[in-house]
């Protein structure tokens, strides 16, 4: 990160653009931060006065620390001490190039410094210490390292792009780096003529999308390794099915005798010739059937170390999923009914899902869980 000064200046200077002289930054010694304050300040007003001398005493001061980190770094035993001073070279270079697209900051330091001639030279040796650094670190043989490693020759890359065999040994590092994981999705025997595809094809799915953003994860199907013909796999990944039934059916029928009274009947005549409402109790026989299908299942998923073949965890998840049907019928006066309760004897008896569609839809919500536990277990690596 340190190489991209310019691009970091430009950041604090949008960043800061609060109408800030810098002033407060220059007392508590933040010169650089003082000359980003400023030189924005000016930017918008090129006459601010306290921004100019706040810029007039804080750049030379700014440039000077800097020049003398890069002095010191160069005669020091640091590990990655030439990104260090390619670091300062920037952000020299980026005072630079903010003052100069400042008139106001420009009346100010009219010949701001620049280190240019440096950075090729610089990018070369911080390529060169870095390389070597990834180099190294490959020959530990870890997936630590190796992530290290990574990361090292990605900065090679930023550097200088081409160095060396950077992308061949970029190439080592990533597949040291990466967990590789074999997926072995166990099929239903075929003797339930069922089958778990439409689960697979979403694990799998979920796998290839998800991970995609999880750079030293990849999963492998069977086909996939033998394909790539992979040396090697770090974990497997078996999913199967412990337990499930499909299609239970409970029929519950319920016959009840329905009265409510008050109910107008009719009508009767009264001896001045007026009529009204007759009121009465009425009966009925309501019948209803309730059949529910219920269908569950139990799944495991076993993660195993890839060459101890030792048991890393081991989960389980069920989901059910139940269908039902109501319908019924009755006998004698329907006023007697409610309006669900004929609502219901209006209903005829549906014959539920095939079995195929009621063993997918159990094992939607054990999906959820499965995805959600892969996740979790995977996220440290």
């Amino acid at each position: 990160m340190n190489r991209f000064y310019p691009i970091l200046f430009l950041g604090i200077a949008a960043l800061l653009a609060s109408c800030s002289s810098g002033k407060r930054a220059y007392e508590k010694g933040n010169y650089y931060q003082a000359v980003a304050q400023a030189v924005n300040r000016l930017r918008s007003n090129p006459d601010h006065k306290k921004s100019k001398q706040i810029l007039k005493r804080s750049y030379p001061i700014a440039l000077k620390n800097a020049e003398t980190d890069i002095t010191n770094l160069k005669t020091s035993n640091a590990p990655f001490k030439y990104r260090e001073v390619l670091g300062f070279y920037q952000r020299i270079n980026g005072m630079y190039e903010e003052i100069r697209r400042s008139p106001g900051a420009l009346s100010v330091i009219p010949n701001p410094t620049n280190y240019y001639d440096k950075v090729a030279e610089y990018n070369q040796l911080a390529a060169q210490e870095s390389y070597k650094a990834a180099v190294s670190a490959l020959t530990l043989g870890t997936r630590e390292d190796a992530k290290k490693a990574v990361y090292l020759l990605r900065d090679v890359q930023r550097f200088v792009p081409g160095y060396k065999d950077v992308n061949k040994k970029l190439d080592d590092a990533m597949f040291q780096a990466t967990l590789k994981v074999a997926v072995e999705q166990i099929p239903v025997p075929t003797s339930y003529q069922l089958s778990a595809q439409f689960l697979q094809d979403k694990v799998e799915e979920h796998l290839n999308s998800h991970f995609r953003s999880t750079e030293f994860v990849r999963f492998y199907t069977p086909e996939e390794i033998e394909r790539d013909q992979l040396p090697y796999v770090d974990q497997y990944l078996r999913i199967q099915f412990d337990d499930f039934v499909v299609g239970e059916t409970h029929l519950v029928t319920n016959t009840e005798t329905l009265t409510k009274d008050s109910v107008i009947v009719g009508s009767v005549t009264l001896e001045d010739g007026s009529k009204v409402d007759a009121y009465n109790t009425v009966k009925a026989k309501l019948t209803t059937n309730h059949k529910e299908v219920i269908s569950s299942g139990l799944l495991s998923m076993r993660i195993f170390d890839g060459r101890s073949n030792g048991l890393l965890t081991h989960q389980k998840f069920n989901g059910d999923f139940v269908w039902f049907s109501e319908w019924g019928n009755f006998n004698g006066d329907e006023r007697a009914l409610s309006a669900a309760q004929l609502r219901i004897c209006y209903l005829s008896e549906v014959p539920p899902p095939v079995p195929q569609n009621l063993f997918i839809e159990f094992t939607r919500p054990i999906y959820g869980q499965l995805v959600t536990a892969v996740n979790s277990f995977y996220a440290r690596y």
